[in-house]
């Protein structure tokens, strides 16, 4: 396991953080002076002031697909909806199949004037049973890494999925599934207006920026621009239980997240109600 960038200054909170999350901080021997040393070439990059606009998406339109099915039932009128209006369409939807097998939607959680929006690929089993997004194991994962962020889900945070439904066996959702739930997430979005949107996994990172290629590793450490949000991505929980050594990657990725939103914060107006 990779040694957390020394980007940060750690406090005890974010060391319990890290060591929840798997990460090993090495810290310097108390009979000798730390040695400085160079900042990975990652974090010298990312450390650079973020300019507003950001940098437009690597697509800027969805491509053309062929030979879906259509949409069985959504709600008309999801982009004029008020919270309490798209909670009631996102618990009566019938747009896709995933309907059939459900046992509860799961809509998101949150403040509803975050500055951060945390976006997922879809529920699991635990979280069709219990209506919420992220109350499993990966749920916990990414309360610890919004922890080292200084930041809890019911605070300047908002979490989601692109998929509102569970796919059968936590399967990878479809193309028509994904786009079928699209308009939902998008008027989260819209009505939210958060500062800055984190995409975690391909699946959200594919649904927000419209591609239909999409790897995680490559989309690291960038600004993309989402419905005209800043929008970062990096890798989802579940994909770090499974593959511990990443998650040294996860935390360079949340340095970057914090140095992101401060440049944001220092470039953009400050809310009335922040």
């Amino acid at each position: 396991m990779n040694a957390a960038p020394a980007s940060l200054a750690l406090d005890e909170r974010q060391r319990a953080m890290l060591a929840e999350m798997g990460v090993r901080v090495w810290a310097p021997l108390a009979d000798a002076p730390p040695t400085p040393s160079p900042e990975p070439a990652f974090v010298a990059r990312a450390a650079q002031p973020v300019q507003v606009p950001v940098p437009t998406p690597l697509v800027h339109a969805a491509p053309a697909v062929t030979g879906r099915t259509p949409a069985r039932s959504r709600p008309e009128g999801v982009d004029v909806m008020d919270w309490a209006a798209l909670r009631g369409a996102v618990a009566g939807c019938q747009a896709c199949k995933l309907c059939e097998g459900r046992t509860k939607t799961v809509f998101g959680v949150g403040d509803e004037r975050a500055d951060w929006l945390i976006v997922g690929e879809a529920p699991g089993e635990h979280e069709d049973l219990q209506g919420e997004p992220f109350v499993g194991q990966a749920g916990k994962l990414l309360d610890n890494m919004l922890k080292a962020l200084g930041l809890d889900r019911q605070h300047k945070v908002f979490i989601a999925n692109v998929l509102k439904c569970r796919p059968p066996g936590n399967r990878t959702p479809s193309e028509d599934e994904l786009m079928a739930c699209r308009p939902y997430l998008l008027k989260q979005i819209e009505m939210i207006k958060p500062r800055l949107i984190v995409a975690l996994g391909g699946s959200a990172a594919k649904t927000l920026l419209q591609q239909t290629d999409v790897k995680v590793g490559e989309l690291r450490g960038q600004i993309f621009d989402a419905q005209g949000i800043p929008l970062v991505v990096t890798y989802h929980p579940s994909y770090l239980l499974r593959s511990p050594m990443e998650k040294a990657k996860a935390w360079e990725d949340l340095c970057f997240m914090r140095r992101t939103m401060r440049s944001l914060k220092e470039q953009t107006s400050i809310r009335p109600d922040s």
